[in-house]
């Protein structure tokens, strides 16, 4: 097995149109990396320089200690499982997965035993015998694994290979590629759109944005320490909710203070929230103090229970419900408060209707503060 490090990697092409810029990660061998961002983000891109189908523009490509940008796709011992499935239709799915040893003349008794092994691992032994158009989205998506499997490559590259299947199979198929990345282990490098799929399948994930890395981390640093409003915004479902504040000192204390205030009428109301001092580095908010800046709140940290909001110290603000969407295990409320709009995520229990006037609180223990002008996080 292999590790691979993608050193400060460009991907130009005519025009001056860059795709990729600067890329630089370690991939460790058997790790399960992940590259997530919105479409046109160069994700994929990424994917097929490391596959050798992308010509790499500048910087340096290394499997294992080897150094690969010119070495021909074939002889990268990787092995690409797409988003298409891409298996030829005339053929069963035995042939379908031994067709790549076939061409490297693998003995015959080699072949059967490598794809009867992956069949194996894949449960799609009784399978073998038909043809893709007699198989379901999810045993098509098999047999392409099976397929990147039997040739037991050094490096797997899965290009969104889940996006052609309904939510519930898209859902047990990631638990099975995660299963198949510890039975195989081997290197894994897995492109997705999906920020669920990042969360529950990656050891590491790469938040990519216009081309650049914005963030390496483990999902949980992600979720917990974004380094900017994008990270934020982009990892985590409902997402995270953005507000437009003004960062305060009083009585020494830093306060986050939000809403509206019309002068004429004296309406609006402006609502506030004390930074903990375990959250407050005088030397990253002083510089910001009477200066607007964004509150960030997950959907989960803004409370309608009775119990945070008597004990809540500050944070609490009234809200109108504009909609509830009841998910079974939660609920989630859509509120506006002095016309900002916010998602919390509630206990099933909730009796939020659409149009009640509620108290929430806001769990201070949990907020981000963002700088307004550059984006990045100042409080996690």
């Amino acid at each position: 097995m292999a590790s691979v490090s993608l050193r400060e990697i460009y991907k130009k092409y005519a025009g001056g149109v860059i795709a990729v810029s600067d890329f630089n990660i370690e991939i460790k061998d058997k790790e399960f990396i992940i590259l997530v961002g919105p479409s046109g983000c160069g994700k994929s891109t990424t994917l097929r320089m490391i596959a050798g189908l992308e010509e790499i523009s500048e910087g340096e490509l290394y499997i294992g200690d080897r150094l690969v940008n010119d070495v021909a796709p074939k002889d990268r011992d990787i092995a690409m499982v797409f988003q298409n499935y891409a298996l030829y239709p005339h053929m069963t799915v035995f042939e379908n997965m031994a067709f790549g040893l076939k061409l490297r003349k693998v003995p015959k008794d080699e072949i059967a035993r490598k794809v009867e092994e992956a069949g194996r691992i894949l449960d799609i032994s009784h399978l073998l015998d038909r043809k893709p158009k007699a198989l379901s989205g999810g045993q098509r998506q098999r047999v392409a694994l099976g397929r990147a499997i039997v040739r037991n490559p050094q490096v797997f590259l899965l290009d969104e290979p889940l996006s052609n299947l309904d939510a519930k199979l898209r859902a047990q198929m990631r638990t099975e590629i995660s299963k198949l990345h510890k039975k195989l282990g081997t290197t894994f490098i897995y492109v997705t759109h999906d920020q669920t799929e990042a969360m529950t399948m990656g050891d590491r994930i790469v938040v990519m944005k216009d081309g650049y890395i914005q963030q390496i981390d483990t999902p949980t640093n992600l979720y917990n320490n974004p380094v900017n409003q994008f990270v934020a915004g982009f990892i985590g479902s409902p997402q995270m909710n953005f507000i437009d504040a003004k960062l305060l000192k009083r009585d020494g204390k830093y306060v986050v203070e939000f809403g509206s205030e019309d002068t004429k009428t004296a309406r609006g109301v402006k609502y506030e929230v004390e930074v903990p001092e375990s959250k407050a580095d005088p030397e990253a908010l002083e510089p910001l103090v009477n200066q607007e800046v964004v509150l960030g709140v997950r959907p989960e940290c803004i409370h309608d229970e009775e119990m945070f909001i008597s004990a809540a110290k500050t944070g609490i603000i009234n809200a109108t419900v504009e909609v509830t969407e009841m998910m079974g295990a939660e609920t989630y409320l859509y509120l506006t408060c002095e016309g900002i709009n916010l998602t919390a995520r509630v206990s099933p229990r909730s009796t939020a209707r659409p149009q009640d006037e509620i108290q929430v609180a806001l769990d201070p223990n949990r907020i981000h503060i963002f700088d307004k002008e550059t984006e990045k996080a100042v409080v996690n």
